[in-house]
């Protein structure tokens, strides 16, 4: 069978460079998803990007579908013939519905019973037919933000300005608002003309010819090499933010690197403000020494050839001098900002009107900050830089520095405390408590900036919960799920023995008496505990435990979550051991008759009957002693673990359900404490053992 290659090319005006990887990749999928979906032999899938387009060059495609031949299952034989043996409407019917007659139909068993069979053949369509199709998909595609354009209905990332779909040497009709496809592409808008495909193989070839690389991974590779020189050329070292090289690579089309200057007095800034500067503002590399000093120098990427490189340099130079001397001139007016003054005028910004203002929101972390404080059983003085920590946490969002970098919130706020002559612990629990900032980011080091940023993320999280600002499945505008997320990693990190549940129900107290939202406690804590399960749901498939050893520990009270953790690592450590599977079921037939329990009672030893009630009854009382010391989670594992002999010798030998109620209610009371202790570990009822 002949074989054809596809190309598919989507122009458009430019994208913002946070779209553009992600719905390459998406446009990718589908066109693999339409070929699957039809039936179609394809071969090798290469994808391509700029800010200007989306494309797909699919190798081999075949010139129709596969032919199908297959077997149609209809009614079963009694169905299909009546006591005569003649054809019945089902028969003929189910015949008829595959372009079949009775004659083709035979008969198969399956599973004890026959069924009516017949041989079904479809002739694959020619390729060139059904793709037309691809109109609906590239229609379908979603994006991060859509625009409507002229009268058209069309809601799209960007404008489309035309499209290419060439099948082998044929062009594909069809149309998209007023775009129809062709064999026309364009080249960079500046440098470069109208381009004619006459195959999709041509693509890349001739659009390098009209300065478009149009491959990501090649443009982001040239980019890394022409840095790489700059740095031999003039001995630097330009260190690689790949977020922003991400970021630089969508948004040209034929990448240039070059270099400029700015005026050595600027680097008596904080290097933050001058790496926030070049990277959020202008898209800069910084330069640095070998021993990593911030040097007078940037690295920019141009979209375009090496044509007047420095008159380019000299403008990029204008606009970052510009930049820093605004730069300058907060740092200097910043630092006259008496922290005092500071938190005074957090009383007229409001953090969201339902929830109040900064200066409330900052009264709500000093509480929980002494919350935590207090259970976690902290030195006094460690309690007392907390405090101020919490008290002052949030001054530097009034300063001019943080209104034009937001950024540097909490990073300009250890600098100022600082100069102010703050405690340094208390200084760097500013900049910590926002940690972790990212998905890249780590939980704070500090024990107090771990509280602060604790309670903060708390009081955000509970507060908005309290008045109906919870995520949903795409929207999550005040990132409730990182700073969740984020409480999760600062816990764990610092093993905090502190119970989750407690500390939920104590933080909405403290929220909802300050007069926050309309709801419940208790509805308010199911939302936010659920929540919170769910991120530690993801933590812990981060480290591959098995999902259902997730489940088990999720369903039970969470004391601790560095206990959770631990818990994880026994129960993955021991799953797979031979002996497990008996140890499993012997607790999880405790907890089974325990469904039978419908109150709590004393057990009473003068009613055991045998020496097995007898034995397990010691085995308990030795487990409740053991449990309540501070050990480890192997060793409460362990514990239960030597239950099991004591715990099979009793169901060989002893009748819980028994028909005297008195007996009966005694053993179902002594079930009944041991799986306490038994769920206060996991529900092991919850994990598959093989």
């Amino acid at each position: 069978m002949t074989k054809r290659d596809l190309l598919l090319e989507i122009g458009l005006e430019e994208m913002p460079a946070r779209f553009v990887t992600e719905s390459m990749n998406q446009l990718g999928k589908k066109v693999e998803e339409f070929f699957q979906k039809e039936n179609i032999d394809y071969g090798t899938v290469s994808l391509f990007s700029t800010p200007r387009r989306l494309a797909v060059l699919v190798k081999d495609v075949a010139e129709s579908q596969a032919d199908v031949h297959e077997e149609a299952r209809g009614p079963a034989k009694k169905a299909a013939l009546n006591e005569a043996g003649e054809w019945t409407k089902a028969a003929i019917g189910f015949s008829k519905s595959h372009s079949a007659t009775v004659d083709d139909i035979y008969f198969k068993e399956v599973k004890g019973i026959e069924y009516a069979f017949v041989k079904k053949f479809l002739k694959g369509q020619p390729t060139v037919q059904l793709l037309p199709k691809l109109k609906e998909l590239i229609e379908g595609m979603s994006f991060g933000k859509y625009m409507r354009w002229a009268d058209y209905d069309l809601r799209y990332v960007r404008p489309i300005k035309w499209l290419v779909v060439l099948f082998g040497s044929e062009v594909i009709p069809f149309a998209i608002t007023d775009v129809e496809t062709n064999r026309f592409s364009y080249g960079h808008r500046f440098l470069g003309g109208k381009i004619q495909l006459d195959s999709p193989a041509e693509y890349e070839t001739k659009l390098k010819a009209e300065y478009v690389i149009p491959n990501p991974d090649e443009r982001k590779q040239l980019i890394r090499s022409q840095l790489k020189n700059l740095e031999e050329k003039h001995g630097w070292v330009i260190p690689i933010d790949e977020e922003l090289l991400e970021e630089i690579n969508n948004i040209v089309e034929y990448p240039t690197a070059l270099f400029g200057s700015f005026q050595e007095e600027f680097l008596n800034l904080p290097e933050e403000v001058l790496i926030t500067s070049m990277k959020e503002h202008q898209r800069y590399f910084p330069v640095k020494t070998a021993d990593g000093k911030l040097l007078p120098h940037f690295v920019t990427v141009r979209n375009g050839n090496d044509r007047s490189l420095e008159t380019v340099a000299k403008g990029n130079e204008k606009v970052l001098k510009a930049r820093l001397a605004d730069a300058d001139f907060f740092y200097k007016e910043d630092q006259k900002l008496i922290i005092s003054e500071a938190l005074e005028k957090l009383s007229s910004i409001v953090y969201h009107e339902k929830i109040g203002t900064l200066a409330e929101k900052v009264a709500r972390i000093r509480k929980l900050s002494s919350y935590l404080a207090e259970r976690l059983r902290v030195e006094e003085e460690t309690a007392q830089k907390a405090d101020r920590a919490a008290e002052i946490c949030k001054f530097d969002l009034v300063t001019h520095m943080v209104y034009e970098f937001p950024e540097l919130q909490g990073i300009m706020g250890e600098k100022y405390a600082l100069l102010q002559g703050e405690n340094p612990e208390v200084a760097r629990a500013i900049n910590e408590h926002y940690q972790p900032r990212n998905s890249e980011d780590e939980p704070a080091n500090s024990l107090v900036g771990a509280i602060v940023g604790v309670a903060d993320k708390l009081d955000t999280i509970i507060s908005c919960f309290a008045v109906d600002i919870i995520p949903t499945g795409s929207q999550d505008p005040y990132a409730l799920r990182r700073q969740a997320t984020g409480i999760v990693q600062t816990m764990l990190k610092h093993k905090w023995n502190l119970s989750l549940e407690a500390l939920l129900k104590d933080s909405i107290d403290i929220v909802l008496s300050a007069g926050i939202g309309q709801k419940e406690t208790a509805e308010i804590y199911t939302a936010v505990l659920d929540f919170f399960k769910q991120r530690m749901k993801h933590i812990l498939e981060e480290k591959e435990v098995r999902y259902d050893v997730i489940e088990a520990l999720l369903d039970v009270s969470i004391h601790s979550l560095a206990e959770v953790e631990a818990k994880a690592e026994v129960l993955m450590k021991r799953i797979g051991q031979p002996s497990f599977k008996e140890v499993a079921e012997a607790l999880s037939r405790v907890l089974n008759i325990t469904k039978k329990a419908t109150e709590d009672k004393e057990i009473r030893e003068n009613l055991f009957a045998n020496e097995s009630e007898k034995e397990l009854y010691e085995r308990y009382v030795n487990l409740k002693k053991e449990w309540k010391q501070d050990i480890s989670a192997e060793e409460r594992f362990q514990l239960l673990e030597s239950l099991r002999p004591a715990i099979e010798r009793y169901f060989d030998e002893t009748m819980v359900m028994t028909d005297d109620e008195e007996i009966r209610n005694n053993r179902l009371a002594q079930m009944k404490e041991l799986s306490r202790y038994i769920l206060e570990f996991a529900n092991v009822n919850l994990l598959v053992i093989k």
